[in-house]
């Protein structure tokens, strides 16, 4: 359970860039986040992961204050949230199998279980025959596919996925949100921020919509509307 309470961020000159946001994601939920630029999708998914300390407010995460973490617990909690982007964020020089690896490598996991756990994520995302391609010669599709692989290494009890279709034309788009469906499935939270109207129409899902840092509707399998 993900329990926003009154969360509000202000930057210097006065600026809201969230206000008073209150709601709350059940286990194993799949949530679009949604909204236009400046509506504050990226706070609040900043001061999920902590990137961010709000103005006033809690984020409650498995009924504990994530704000009241201590600096030495922040790298266990982070890696329980799993994070894709839009530009990916890949390594380029290394191969697939590499990148997926890495993040098991600097929290200091075991070369048999970093390369046994490699292989169950490359497995899942369906490119377990390419661990040894470049990134930098993947397409666009794949490439998010990687990142989908490293966010879920610690098997992370949610997944924020920042734009992933973002830069990819619909067929991938489609794959990758069937991708995300199939994480849900399996126990996940997965909260989706995103612009694409088309993909928020058509999964069915709960909207929580954001305009001027402000939650402007909460609808159980809504649409897009602004």
């Amino acid at each position: 359970m993900i329990e926003f309470q009154h969360l509000t961020k202000k930057y210097l000159g006065n600026i809201v860039a969230a206000s008073d946001v209150t709601f709350k994601i059940a286990a194993g939920e799949f949530v679009a986040l949604v909204g236009p630029s400046g509506a504050g999708k990226s706070t609040l998914i900043k001061m999920l992961t902590r990137e961010e300390m709000p103005t006033s407010g809690r984020i409650l995460v498995a009924d504990r204050d994530i704000f009241q973490l201590k600096d030495i617990e922040l790298p266990f909690y982070r890696r329980k949230v799993g994070v894709i982007f839009q530009d990916f964020k890949l390594l380029a020089k290394k191969t697939v199998a590499e990148n997926v690896a890495f993040a098991l490598e600097v929290a200091g996991v075991a070369p048999a279980v970093i390369k046994k756990r490699v292989a169950e994520m490359l497995a899942l995302v369906g490119l377990d025959r390419r661990p040894n391609a470049l990134t930098e010669e993947l397409s666009g599709g794949e490439k998010q596919r990687v990142s989908i692989a490293r966010a879920l290494v610690h098997e992370p009890k949610l997944l924020i996925a920042d734009e992933p279709t973002g830069n990819l034309d619909p067929v991938n788009s489609w794959e990758i949100i069937e991708l995300l469906f199939k994480i849900n499935k399996s126990g996940t939270i997965v909260l989706l921020a995103t612009h694409d109207k088309e993909v928020v129409d058509a999964i069915h899902k709960r909207v929580v919509t954001m305009k001027s840092g402000k939650i402007i509707s909460d609808e159980k399998d809504g649409k897009y509307v602004l």
